[in-house]
């Protein structure tokens, strides 16, 4: 039976290159020898048989713009996207005013990377949805990671939990600088209860890649734990995230 798929899903590899300019063994067919076409046809032809793995990010990103595009070679704009951002990740997590600037990109193309962007999130969410996250560490650090990592400024968030641990509610709680955003005891407090949530996960980044705690970062952690405590919220942990770096406050023992 999965001979059978194989076969057919081949079948439909070379029609589609036939029918793009291309012969089925991807080589260039007939006049459109050096269009966009035909490269786009190779190029869905390698992810079909190959995997994600055997594309670069530039062409990821090419495969990204096609829809977007769709009547102009994509290869110099996903370049250009590459060279100013520095991988496929940095282009998808670019600041929109920033993609804006990339000739060629355009409204859509920005669009279309920014859709991509907010797809891996919430598919990165949904690995700790409706989970104790306590208990699936590896998945919750990865989406932090994902959320936070490239921020240009910082960003504090909370991490609503209920009794069992589970995931209620991940909200943005201060934006601020480059290096400093403030956080309100009382208003952090006052979520938890709109929420019911018995128990609260603290997360914010440092933009320069280092995410060793501050003396504020310590101090203000305790003053909302203190807080939380006086109405039997329990404040597990303070993750900062860093550029492929993570600490926690309460493994560092400064919870």
């Amino acid at each position: 039976m999965t001979s059978g798929r194989n076969t057919l899903q081949d079948s439909n590899i070379q029609a589609d290159l036939l029918l793009e300019g291309q012969s089925p063994d991807g080589e260039p067919h007939g006049s459109d020898v050096h269009g966009a076409t035909g490269h786009r046809a190779r190029l869905r032809a390698r992810l079909l048989k190959a995997g994600p793995e055997a594309l670069a990010d530039h062409e990821i990103l090419e495969m990204v713009l096609f829809l977007a595009v769709p009547r102009r070679d994509t290869k110099p704009i996903a370049r250009a996207l590459v060279r100013r951002f520095g991988s496929y990740a940095g282009a998808i997590a670019a600041p929109i005013g920033e993609l804006r600037g990339v000739e060629g990109l355009g409204e859509a193309g920005a669009a279309a990377l920014k859709i991509v962007q907010a797809a891996a999130l919430r598919l990165a969410k949904a690995e700790i949805a409706y989970r104790p996250v306590l208990n699936h560490w590896d998945r919750l650090i990865e989406y932090l990671t994902a959320v936070l990592a490239r921020e240009r400024v910082e960003q504090a968030r909370a991490l609503f939990l209920d009794q069992r641990n589970r995931l209620i509610a991940d909200e943005v709680q201060s934006v601020g600088t480059v290096n400093h955003t403030p956080l309100y005891p009382r208003e952090l407090i006052r979520r938890a209860l709109e929420h019911h949530a018995t128990a609260i996960i603290l997360v914010h980044n440092h933009p320069s890649g280092d995410p060793t705690p501050s003396p504020e970062d310590v101090a203000m952690t305790r003053e909302i734990k203190q807080a939380a405590s006086t109405l039997s919220i329990v404040l597990h942990d303070h993750v900062i995230v860093g550029n492929g770096k993570w600490v926690s406050l309460k493994r560092l023992g400064l919870l």
